[in-house]
């Protein structure tokens, strides 16, 4: 199980020193959620944070696109993580949502094409089992848990039959489809336990972390 703490609850008047201390605390991979105001009802940060982070933070960033026509701009983030000297794009994920691409295909082959792993997440309302063709294509398959925009929402337990479902395609396949499942929303001590149970691989996890007075004991409790 890998640990994603979501930027999105750290201070962000001292945001290196967050990242640095949820990653010495043992989260493997940090997620940032890109929000548009349009897509979902928030406005969040862009391409000049996500540049910033690829020069300063080592480890895999988790660039999660909550916007409207991604395709316009994942060449800009992109090239936001391609900034940084000597970074291994293939450790970070650009992640878009299937409602709000026009072909979900080609913008998971556009990401690919950048050097970077590709992404796509779903929200709650929407059945993933429609987006069985393009899994070949995702080297991560992300399931949100609550409904995309804001923080502290109730984690949604019926969201794990999709989980399930990723998982039996996967282990069906032959080894022809290798996406990694994340879960995203709602992530706490209990909740993370019914995600593991499920078969996640990844969770994000945002207050619950970066609110944390003992933040390793957070994270070893999400594992």
């Amino acid at each position: 199980m890998k640990i994603a703490p979501s930027i999105l609850s750290a201070d962000f008047s001292k945001l290196g020193e967050e990242i640095a201390g949820v990653l010495d605390a043992g989260a493997e991979i940090v997620h940032v959620d890109v929000m548009d105001g349009h897509f979902v009802p928030n406005i969040t940060i862009g391409v000049p944070v996500v540049k910033s982070l690829a020069s300063s933070v080592k480890a895999p960033l988790d660039v999660h696109l909550m916007i409207e026509n991604p395709e316009k701009y994942v060449p800009e983030f992109a090239k936001a993580l391609a900034s940084a000297d000597g970074r291994d794009l293939k450790q970070d994920y650009i992640v878009v949502h299937a409602e709000a691409c026009e072909d979900l295909s080609n913008c998971l082959q556009l990401i690919k094409s950048k050097g970077v792993r590709a992404g796509f997440s779903v929200k709650p309302g929407t059945p993933i089992e429609q987006y069985e063709q393009v899994l070949p294509l995702a080297d991560l398959v992300l399931i949100m848990t609550v409904e995309p925009g804001f923080g502290g929402q109730k984690f949604m337990e019926d969201m794990m039959s999709k989980i399930e479902w990723l998982v039996g395609r996967r282990d069906t396949s032959g080894g022809k489809l290798a996406y990694e499942i994340e879960v995203d929303g709602g992530v706490n001590e209990e909740t993370a336990g019914v995600a593991r149970k499920a078969g996640a691989d990844i969770l994000v996890a945002g207050s619950y972390v970066f609110g944390a007075e003992d933040r390793r004991g957070a994270v070893e409790s999400l594992k």
